[in-house]
């Protein structure tokens, strides 16, 4: 593939100490910054802090900025990213589609598309990731393509195994060891909450903050959450736990029997469902959206029940997670648009009036942000085993 590494995918570096991982993620995150600052959020010596940081600069990865004079009149160079070090393939496979984005080094989209699936039998499935992989290569070429990252709604073991994804009807699929045979880059797969969810923490508004959440709403109902600079990976992780949650006792029953759950009241299909009952005839998501901006009043009780319904969840999130900060995001995530009003005057009264005010923040770019998510992962796994061109 153009722009690939002739070395072996699986060829790393012996993955990094905590310190050393964190030092990169701060530099990438925080840069331009300061010696003197990072020595002080990470509690190394300036000898120390030299020593770390040298494989970063032998590698390309870090570089010296302009040398500044700080209170002592002696000259610091602070550290920086060198974002046009390496480009990474971001893809975020649906039931449906590969969407796919390539970046620099800061997940910063160079460009994106979207290719329908044939079917979900796993060899058509990779080609087209593949294919979508050399098209990204082409239509932003730079620097070699370091990594690829994909992501999918479901389960996945250790960055490598598909153990469940639902929308495509997949079991224990080896995905990782697939991409890399066919497109000759290290590979990475997750689920895309968890991916999307690191994007935000390493690169999205919200880097600057220890814990938040993350909700995402689309096909369905996403959650993710970083507690003190972690994002939380469990067992049940990609089960879509949070699809499930009740938000209004009198609501409309999902196909599991649940009165009023999140999976019904916030998703694309749930609300399309909705809508369609109340007009008498079919609907597109982009329609309800429409038709709930010009005021229709049967699509308006279907939102405003949906803003409520969003708004109590924001609250139960960041009553229950003790969090102030949250990222919306999702393909479905125009409805902010429509509902944010009610949405933010439900989630106000959830709260106790003494309590901190949540800071919203909305990522509108749709299926872009999660193929960013994706190539956010790649990102992660190349600088934690310093997997980059010059290693």
């Amino acid at each position: 593939m153009p722009g690939s590494s002739t070395d072996s995918p699986a060829a790393t570096s012996p993955p990094l100490g905590t310190t050393s991982r964190e030092l990169a993620r701060l530099v990438l995150v925080h840069g331009p910054i300061s010696r003197a600052d990072l020595g002080r959020r990470l509690d190394l010596s300036p000898a120390s802090l030299t020593r770390l940081s040298k494989p970063f600069l032998e590698r390309g990865l870090f570089v010296e900025s302009a040398a500044e004079h700080g209170l002592t009149g002696r000259p610091t160079r602070p550290l920086d990213a060198r974002v046009d070090a390496a480009r990474f393939a971001g893809l975020k496979i649906t039931g449906d589609a590969v969407s796919g984005v390539v970046t620099d080094l800061r997940a910063t989209p160079l460009a994106s598309l979207e290719r329908e699936l044939p079917g979900h039998g796993v060899d058509a499935v990779v080609r087209v990731v593949a294919d979508v992989v050399a098209e990204l290569d082409a239509a932003a070429p730079g620097a070699p393509l370091a990594g690829l990252g994909a992501s999918v709604g479901g389960n996945v073991d250790a960055g490598r195994v598909v153990t469940r994804a639902p929308f495509l009807e997949w079991r224990h699929v080896p995905l990782a060891d697939l991409l890399e045979s066919a497109t000759g880059l290290p590979a990475t797969v997750e689920n895309d909450v968890t991916a999307l969810t690191t994007a935000e923490h390493w690169f999205g508004p919200a880097r600057d903050v220890s814990s938040f959440a993350v909700v995402t709403v689309g096909a369905g109902v996403g959650y993710g959450l970083v507690v003190n600079d972690r994002v939380v990976v469990t067992a049940d992780t990609g089960l879509g736990l949070g699809g499930h949650l009740p938000l209004d006792d009198e609501g409309p029953r999902c196909s599991e029997g649940h009165p009023g759950c999140s999976s019904l009241m916030l998703t694309a299909p749930g609300l399309v469902a909705q809508v369609t009952r109340a007009l008498g005839h079919a609907v597109t998501y982009d329609e309800v959206l429409r038709l709930a901006a010009a005021r229709q009043p049967e699509v308006v009780a279907v939102t405003d029940s949906a803003g409520q319904a969003l708004g109590r969840m924001l609250g139960l999130i960041a009553n229950l997670a003790l969090v102030d900060t949250i990222v919306l995001s999702g393909e479905g995530v125009g409805l902010w648009e429509v509902v944010g009003e009610v949405a933010r005057a439900q989630l106000g009264a959830e709260r106790d009036p003494e309590a901190t005010p949540v800071t919203l923040h909305v990522d509108d770019s749709g299926f872009v942000a999660w193929a960013r998510g994706a190539a956010a992962t790649a990102i992660q796994s190349a600088v934690y085993t310093l997997r980059l061109p010059g290693a």
